[in-house]
């Protein structure tokens, strides 16, 4: 049986807040139902970072769990979906994904992805990395997650710190099979472009 066109989308309390806002916009105008599970530094770090409400992000969610809803739907394996992205996951996030020792329904659900065999993609934001941090990663990679990084793709010739999210978010959820119009992939072109190329910038000194 195909899974149901539905995904968890977790923000952690990690500076890239905007990385998980983008992500619920874009599974939106696909039609995935999403089910949202917002730690409380990520609602802190929201005021921070950005102008929005926390209930501006929920309502980009079809379905919000409190963090500490053990007892929430997507704590269950039997409750399908399609995985889970965490955006942005911090080092904390990480190291109980990685080590099984669940303290919210984030990680929880996170855990439950795992062990059902689903796709969990962590969009790990911090630098630099010391040897804990790598170890986790190494970890959370040897029980099935994939550790995807925020990282700007510059032969996409982005202009704007919204081209940068957006080539991100869209590159994540690639890993998932959802192809949106967030990423402009080499080699490809729109009708009646060229293919795309890398500029070739030199520095003058």
């Amino acid at each position: 049986m195909a899974f149901p066109r539905r995904m968890v989308v977790g923000i952690s309390g990690a500076s890239g807040v905007v990385y998980g806002v983008r992500a619920l916009q874009a599974l939106k105008a696909l039609g995935i139902e999403t089910h949202l599970v917002m730690s409380r530094s990520a609602e802190m770090t929201l005021a921070y970072e950005t102008d929005l409400k926390v209930k501006d992000v929920h309502a980009l969610a079809a379905v919000v769990h409190p963090i500490h809803d053990v007892g929430a739907s997507i704590a269950s394996g039997s409750f399908r979906t399609m995985g889970m992205l965490v955006a942005p996951c911090s080092i904390r996030t990480l190291s109980e994904v990685a080590y099984g020792q669940t303290t919210s329904l984030l990680t929880r659900a996170a855990d439950v992805v795992l062990k059902e065999r689903r796709r969990l993609v962590l969009m790990v934001r911090e630098s630099p990395l010391h040897l804990g941090h790598l170890r986790a990663m190494a970890a959370a990679c040897e029980a099935g997650a994939v550790i995807a990084p925020p990282m700007p793709a510059f032969y996409a010739d982005p202009r704007s710190i919204d081209d940068i999210v957006d080539h991100s978010v869209g590159r994540c959820l690639d890993l998932f099979d959802l192809d949106t119009d967030l990423v402009k992939r080499w080699g490809e072109a729109p009708a009646g472009e060229k293919p795309q190329r890398a500029r070739r910038r030199t520095r003058r000194s």
